[in-house]
């Protein structure tokens, strides 16, 4: 008898082992499952998943450095926008400060009160026209009810009238909205 380790090899038997009857084989020989590796063999799970946790450290890396860059970029655009407010409000401003010296230097050599008292109104009327225009609006609080969120009430003193009692009989410091924000309380006298 013949001894088997001299058989002629079949080439049919050479075959991959991995090959299912039927089950097309890729071009090059190797079949389309994701789980197999190059040479043949299932792809052992630990290396997909070291594979898997790697990819999504960069992808966080990569979100955490976008959001830096994000948290720079905007904190550089808001100290331009301040920068650039300011610079709006003083250009609005320099006419204001223009017409003081103006009427400085024609009442200067003046001892006429009415004079010196007439270039103050025109200047405070039209720094009061810039301020409005650029949002700005004074409270209206005399003779009105006291509220603790627009006014800040300096002292009490008996009220003139009966009407006025619990009331704001005086404003001493001007209140200010800036479009609906307030940003000063007024400071009021209330009668009692």
């Amino acid at each position: 008898m013949a001894d088997e380790t001299t058989l002629p090899q079949d080439d049919n038997l050479t075959a991959d082992p991995n090959h299912v009857a039927g089950e097309m084989a890729d071009a090059d020989g190797e079949t389309t499952d994701p789980n197999m590796t190059a040479t043949g063999a299932p792809a052992p799970e630990g290396t997909r998943t070291d594979a898997e946790l790697a990819d999504l450290k960069d992808k966080y890396l990569r979100l955490a450095a976008e959001f830096e860059n994000y948290k720079r970029r905007t904190t550089k655009e808001r100290i331009e926008l301040f920068k650039t407010a300011n610079q709006e409000l003083m250009t609005a401003l320099l006419p204001v400060l223009d017409d003081f010296e103006r009427a400085r230097n024609a009442t200067a050599a003046t001892e006429d009160a009415n004079a010196v008292r007439e270039s103050i109104d025109i200047i405070q009327n039209k720094l009061n026209k810039t301020l409005q225009q650029k949002g700005l609006t004074a409270m209206e609080a005399k003779g009105g009810d006291f509220d603790a969120e627009l006014h800040e009430a300096i002292t009490q003193i008996p009220a003139p009238s009966d009407d006025l009692k619990g009331k704001i009989v005086d404003v001493v410091e001007q209140g200010y909205y800036l479009g609906d924000k307030v940003i000063r309380h007024a400071k009021v006298v209330l009668g009692q």
